[in-house]
């Protein structure tokens, strides 16, 4: 039973919670870079490159014959190097990173930080002050 209640206490702190929170946060954001990158970014630059679509620039490793997309080469039974799939994946990564560096930095910006405190006076000031405060005390009396 004592491990159930370590994991309740570790499970309510709140990093735990903020640490969910940013996963599901993060798949969804994912979802968004994902389509950005297929539906946004790759058209334009596969038109600038002569229609070519990222997703199929593969080599066939084991197989025979040559098929026109990587689809076809994969439902053959070919095996594959993808290199266009892992085009895609690094300027999915590019974005994120990007963007998760462009929020970070903001929140940075928006956030102000905690003023210093004071640093304690030295110690002939604080001397001095006892002092006044002994001779006040005693002027009362």
């Amino acid at each position: 039973m004592r491990i159930f209640q370590e994991f309740k206490t570790f499970a309510m702190r709140g990093n735990a919670i903020d640490l969910a929170v940013g996963v599901v946060v993060g798949a969804a954001f994912t979802t968004i870079v994902n389509s950005l990158v297929k539906d946004m970014i790759n058209p334009p630059l596969g038109l600038l490159l002569g229609g070519i679509d990222f997703s199929n620039f593969f080599v066939v490793l084991k197989g025979t014959g040559s098929y026109p997309t990587l689809k076809a080469a994969q439902d053959a039974g070919a095996v594959t190097l993808s290199y266009g799939l892992f085009i895609n994946s690094v300027i999915n990564f590019v974005i994120v990173a990007f963007a998760v560096f462009v929020l970070v930095r903001q929140i940075n910006r928006l956030a102000k930080p905690a003023p210093a405190p004071e640093p304690p006076p030295p110690a002939e000031v604080q001397l001095l002050r006892e002092i006044r405060d002994l001779l006040k005390a005693q002027q009362r009396s």
